[in-house]
């Protein structure tokens, strides 16, 4: 998951939902001189929500988008952009595409190629020290973090909770120090099931610290670890340097070296070395993957369903994003496996370089601008492999009521929910902005961000049960949107 403007994160609250069915009203005779009223149209037939059904219990009891999975984390494992695995991954899902008969194409994305070199950090004076020691720090490098030079930084490090503490403070007390940001991860706000939220608040520290303490004439800039994890995992995640600031090396250290820090900060002087040796190489050519099931009736119309195949590398990219992208490739799999047909053209895309640039979606966006009248629908799965609760919606708020039946079906699993939000997903974003009905599944984030951009992020922590569940949401939703007998509003 990109890191730019969580503040305009899903929202992942729960919402009451009247389940509702949308059927034809017959008009009465009648000789009064009251108004006919309007038959109400049929968005879903009756077969088609018998082919819904059929869908979901198909998806349930699937293991494809768990294989899926199991190949892009085990098999070919770190997915940066530019990395030979990234290249290995396009092939891959271009080539499993292939087999369930979809129109297949790659669509050429020029991505950053960045690579982190040594990370190592220490704490060389401090109050209390025993003679002839240091403290670790455990961190990482950022995203596109430049290097600090080959000896590495030895300065003094000071730690402020947020970007006020920091502007209250003269230039001189920040100038060639090392500024800690330890702004903390809410996580009660997660374990209420507000995990997006959550990292939207903190999210900013990461995007925005470095310039912010380089404009104060910081030498270095670390963060505290945006993310639930205990026992001392660090998160990355892309900066963005601002062009009315110097860039100085980045990075996260875990919430535990965080605390180390401050405390010890407070109690007097503390020197830091740090040695970070990221490399930002040359650009290389990738792909956007894309896969299409014709439309019989309207080909030229288009329901997107994705995940992005570019992951992190400090862990295998399992729940950012290869969940995404293998619930799509299902949806895929199950339509041809059940020998559905439907109306408009049902198209996978495994977008390339969400995480640090959205280069992929910016690429489509420019090829396909003059398309967008004929995109139905798009939608984005990437939030991990909870359990679903049901669909986001970034639509007009009449979509909750067409799409009522669908919800009535996908309850059986738990996944009734219909909740009207602001934003679905990075690479669907400029669909967004273009009016284009969005969506992504409503999924349990209390554990998510306890793993995501770390090492942490494996495959143990998908859930087969609700990996498949997730594929039901997707798969039925798709179907549905390609079938349905009236437009959605926009």
């Amino acid at each position: 998951m990109v890191n730019t403007d969580y503040a305009r994160m899903r929202v992942l609250g729960l919402c009451c939902l009247c389940l509702t069915s949308v059927l034809a009203q017959q008009t009465s005779p009648t000789s009064t001189p009251t108004p006919t009223p309007t038959a109400t149209p049929i968005v879903f037939s009756a077969q088609r929500l018998t082919e819904l059904k059929r869908l979901q219990q198909a998806a349930l009891n699937s293991d494809y988008a768990y294989r899926q999975v199991a190949h892009l984390a085990n098999n070919i494992g770190p997915r940066l952009s530019g990395s030979a695995q990234a290249a290995k991954a396009v092939e891959y899902v271009a080539s499993e595409l292939k087999a369930l008969v979809c129109q297949v194409q790659l669509e050429k994305v020029v991505v950053p190629h960045w690579v982190r070199g040594e990370e190592t950090a220490a704490l060389v004076q401090f109050p209390g020290q025993a003679q002839n020691t240091t403290q670790k720090i455990v961190l990482c490098a950022l995203g596109a973090s430049v290097a600090t030079p080959a000896n590495g930084i030895t300065a003094e490090i000071i730690a402020v909770r947020n970007f006020d503490e920091l502007k209250s403070m003269p230039r001189e007390k920040v100038a060639g120090k090392i500024v800690l940001f330890n702004y903390p991860f809410d996580k009660q706000m997660a374990a209420e099931g507000r995990g997006g939220e959550a990292y939207g608040e903190a999210v900013v520290y990461r995007s925005d610290g470095p310039s912010a303490a380089a404009r104060q004439g910081a030498v270095a800039c670390l963060i505290r670890s945006v993310g639930g994890a205990d026992y001392r995992l660090p998160h990355t995640g892309e900066t963005n340097y601002a062009n009315d600031a110097p860039k100085i090396p980045a990075g996260a250290v875990t919430a535990a070296d965080a605390d180390l820090i401050s405390d010890l900060a407070r109690q007097g002087f503390v020197k830091m070395k740090l040695v970070l040796t990221p490399q930002q190489l040359t650009e290389v050519e990738s792909y956007n993957v894309i896969g299409d099931i014709k439309g019989s009736e309207h080909p030229e119309q288009i329901i997107i369903v994705s995940g992005h195949l570019d992951s992190w590398d400090l862990g295998t990219g399992a729940i950012d994003d290869g969940a995404g992208v293998a619930v799509s490739m299902e949806a895929a799999n199950l339509i041809q496996k059940l020998r559905l047909k439907p109306k408009r053209t049902i198209r996978v895309i495994a977008w390339m370089n969400e995480e640090n640039g959205s280069r992929g979606s910016k690429q489509y966006a420019k090829d396909h601008e003059k398309e967008w009248p004929n995109h139905f629908a798009a939608m984005e799965t990437d939030l991990g492999a909870g359990h679903p609760l049901g669909i986001n919606i970034k639509g007009k708020p009449d979509v909750k009521k067409i799409l009522s039946p669908v919800a009535a079906i996908l309850q059986d699993s738990g996944a009734g929910l219909l909740n009207l939000v602001e934003h679905c997903g990075a690479d669907i974003e400029p669909l967004e902005k273009a009016g284009v009905p969005c969506f992504s599944p409503i999924q349990d984030s209390r554990f998510y961000f306890n793993y995501h951009h770390s090492a942490a992020d494996t495959l143990d922590k998908i859930v087969p049960k609700e990996l498949a569940e997730n594929s039901a949401v997707v798969a039925v939703a798709a179907y549905a949107l390609a079938n349905m007998e009236q437009p959605l509003p926009r």
